[in-house]
């Protein structure tokens, strides 16, 4: 059996541009790629914290340092430039590599900076 876990996530991106004609896809600042682990092409969902809209598609690679979180195609009619997103990447392990894997957290700033880089949460509540 193997079982769904986060691999990573971006959190509290700001969208930078939204694109209708451009091929599907979400182009992530490729420093934000390897801070999170993500690859290109890698399936993502993006969830919208400002208008609650969630989707899912893949990461493309947008220039390094760049700050760059665009979403694009039809995926680009659920985000405005401007609007808040967690976007998160999951992998299928077993229930035994559960016991030792801890996804990648990371925290950016308004201009999609990394801010820190965690591997665990506390408990709600704390």
């Amino acid at each position: 059996m193997e079982i769904s876990l986060l691999k990573c996530k971006l959190h509290r991106a700001s969208v930078t541009e939204t694109h209708v004609d451009y091929e599907g896809s979400c182009a992530i600042d490729e420093r934000l790629m390897e801070a999170a682990g993500l690859r290109e092409f890698e399936q993502i969902h993006l969830w919208n914290v400002t208008n609650g809209e969630r989707l899912t598609t893949y990461a493309i690679r947008a220039s390094p340092n760049s700050g760059t979180i665009s979403v694009n195609g039809s995926a680009a009619h659920k985000a405005n430039p401007g609007d808040i997103l967690i976007i998160a990447a999951f992998v299928q392990m077993t229930p035994e590599e559960a016991d030792h894997f801890a996804p990648t957290l990371v925290y950016v700033d308004g201009d999609n900076r990394v801010m820190r880089v965690s591997r665990s949460l506390p408990a709600q509540g704390e």
